[in-house]
């Protein structure tokens, strides 16, 4: 505890929001404290950077590196990724606050075992592997993979902590100082050979992890950093078979594959790796991912999430015995190098690391003769080390990101430096300009080294299609889809005259409307207004009025009039006899409602019936919808009509009595 009492910070509230409640952790880059955010009420943990880092020419560019960096960690959200809340600054303070995982990390759990399980180390490895994916898909790469990084919550749940600082810190100190920062014991032969990483970076340090969780040690170890580092660079990753005979063939090929010593003859990332990991747990038997190697734990760690812990070991700046020459000397900031400390080792390294120790009855004289012998070789080849594989060999790349192409080619050439060139969208770099090198700004690369610059080709864009207002729902989707523009749909509205499923508006993001032609970002989405065609109305009578009182009052609801016209004896012509549809029935704007006007009674024609026979004189008048009857004079004896009571040639309506005289 008494460590934890003196820490200056322990009791401090930081920017005014942190309240710091115990150290957790430190090491070469941070130190790490359990702190209450006393604006939302919850334990975080606050990472604060050593103020070293910040110091010097280098230390504006760390800071603001690390600001990126903290930025692009924040955006990551995965179950398996420790989550960056915020990052700031408080005075000569620069910190970071990230989730707080209360339980222990994967280094106290291989000192505590000795050795896992092999299906627990597969499961651990998955989840590792399923987080660095999620970054990975993203362009992010952690460049520190390692026991330490890995933590393991209370509910065994596996988090991966710590992406961004080590490429914050490597990205500036490599520029000045010709080194890269990491952890030997998982440093890839190329990160130590030429600083370059990628994801495949982290699959070798992940590969390395799997080896250890098998075995209880890690593959390499030596007297320095430098000698890990040479046989990084210099060997293959052993079989896990070799140390622990039982363990199949799947594992050492998993293993193999994993940390294989060529970046090429690795996944490409950790979401391919995952895959590999997958099938290998599919191809053992229960009995095998029962198992655990005989190992016999270490020393017990100190828990790197319990606040009543005393520290870390903490070494400061000191040296290794590497000689006199500053490139050959590896810093060892914090704890034991084979143990998971962080290094800064010299970019670059070639030399053969010096034979294994003598055991112990004969160390003391076969060291100086080693020390002799190291001397000897060390000033006859430094010179060429240094000029063919250290710090002489490089130079850094200049910074000409946002820069236009013209000038960064300039820059680029007055490097000394080859380039080829690459093209990309870029939503918020001019076009013309440069997004993106590889290796990156400040990045340590040989001499003679090319360097890939790509160029910003702009926004990317795509042109709104002619024609999707007016279209039917299924054109316009296939349409705007053709276009690789995504499509959503309104709330559908009435509309009199487009037919149901026409698109009335098309819309843009902003709200302003998708005109054909207007230039998109690719994969916008552009919202469509589709009709429900007329809307619905409920008909009203218009028996009895006039066709033209008819056509009023129906204009209201859209409603339209066609008249046909029947004779009818009791309504009045001119007058609506009936409608179709009947009055209540529904309808829609627009429809037709067909009615039937009176054209009064039907009438006919009188004819001339005098002279003629009654009988006849009769059925003609029965023809034509009258009635006859008659009148005898003189006894009709003859049955001739005399007089008619209709005049010949005067209309008379059906069904009129017309009386007849018959003499």
């Amino acid at each position: 505890m008494g460590t934890t009492v003196t820490d200056p910070l322990v009791g401090r509230l930081v920017d005014g929001r942190y309240e710091v409640v115990s150290r957790i952790a430190r090491g070469g880059m941070a130190t790490v404290y359990l702190a209450i955010d006393r604006r939302l009420d919850r334990e975080v943990a606050l990472k604060v950077m050593h103020p070293h880092l910040a110091e010097g020419a280098s230390g504006g560019a760390f800071v603001a590196r690390f600001r990126r960096e903290a930025r692009s960690a924040a955006r990551l959200t995965h179950p398996g990724l420790v989550g960056v809340f915020d990052q700031g600054v408080d005075g000569e303070t620069s910190y970071l606050t990230m989730e707080y995982v209360d339980g222990s990390n994967l280094r106290r759990q291989i000192a505590e075992q000795g050795a896992l399980r092999v299906g627990e180390a597969l499961r651990v490895t998955e989840s590792v592997l399923d987080a660095l994916a999620a970054a990975h898909r993203t362009g992010l790469v952690h460049r520190d993979v390692k026991p330490e990084n890995v933590l393991i919550a209370s509910d065994d749940r596996v988090r991966v902590a710590d992406f961004g600082l080590a490429r914050a810190v490597t990205e500036v100190t490599s520029t000045t100082t010709g080194t890269v920062l990491g952890t030997v014991a998982y440093l890839a032969p190329e990160l130590v050979q030429r600083g370059a990483s990628d994801a495949r970076t982290d699959v070798y340090a992940t590969g390395v992890m799997l080896f250890e969780m098998l075995t209880g040690r890690q593959p390499f170890t030596g007297e320095t950093a430098i000698q890990v580092a040479f046989q990084h660079v210099s060997s293959e990753i052993p079989a896990p078979s070799t140390l622990v005979d039982w363990l199949p063939s799947e594992i050492d090929e998993l293993v193999g594959a994993l940390a294989a010593h060529s970046p090429d003859d690795r996944p490409l990332d950790a979401g391919a790796a995952l895959l590999l990991v997958r099938r290998t747990r599919l191809a053992l038997d229960g009995v095998t991912l029962d198992r655990r190697a005989e190992v016999a734990p270490t020393v017990v760690l100190p828990a790197a999430t319990d606040p009543d812990e005393t520290e870390l070991p903490f070494a400061g700046d000191a040296e290794d015995d590497l000689g006199d020459d500053p490139a050959l000397t590896a810093r060892v900031p914090v704890g034991d190098h084979a143990r998971g400390g962080t290094v800064a080792l010299p970019i670059g390294l070639g030399v053969e690391p010096a034979a294994e120790p003598a055991p112990a009855r004969s160390r003391r004289r076969r060291t100086v003769i080693a020390a002799l012998v190291a001397l000897l070789a060390l000033l006859g080849l430094g010179t060429w080390w240094y000029l063919e594989a250290g710090p002489g060999a490089y130079t850094s790349v200049p910074a000409v990101l946002e820069v236009p192409e013209d000038d960064a080619v300039a820059a680029l050439e007055d490097a000394g430096l080859r380039y080829a060139r690459a093209e990309a969208f870029d939503d918020t770099v001019a076009a013309g300009s440069v997004v993106s090198t590889d290796p990156g700004p400040g990045a340590a690369v040989r001499k003679d080294g090319t360097v890939t610059y790509t160029v910003s080709k702009g926004p990317d864009v795509v042109a709104v299609p002619d024609g999707i207002v007016g279209a039917m729902q299924a054109d316009a989707e296939r349409v705007l889809e053709g276009a690789e523009l995504v499509v959503a749909y309104g709330d559908e509205e009435y509309h009199d005259e487009a037919p149901a499923g026409q698109v009335l508006t098309a819309a843009l993001p902003d709200g302003a409307a998708a005109d054909a032609g207007a230039q998109v970002k690719r994969g916008s989405t552009v919202t469509l207004v589709l009709s429900r065609g007329p809307a619905p109305v409920t008909v009203t009578s218009v028996v009895g009025i006039t066709v033209e009182d008819a056509q009023d009052q129906l204009a209201g609801d859209a409603l339209t009039v066609e008249a046909t016209e029947a004779f009818h004896d009791t309504v009045p012509a001119g007058r609506i006899i009936d409608q179709s549809p009947v009055a209540g029935a529904d309808a829609h704007r627009g429809d037709v409602v067909t009615v039937t006007v009176s054209k009064g009674p039907e009438t006919v024609a009188m004819p001339n019936l005098t002279g003629k026979q009654f009988d006849k004189a009769k059925a003609e008048l029965e023809s034509l919808g009258l009635t006859a009857k008659r009148e005898n004079v003189l006894g009709g004896l003859f049955g001739t009509v005399r007089t008619q009571s209709v005049p010949a040639g005067e209309s008379v309506r059906k069904g009129t009595e017309v009386v007849l005289q018959v003499v």
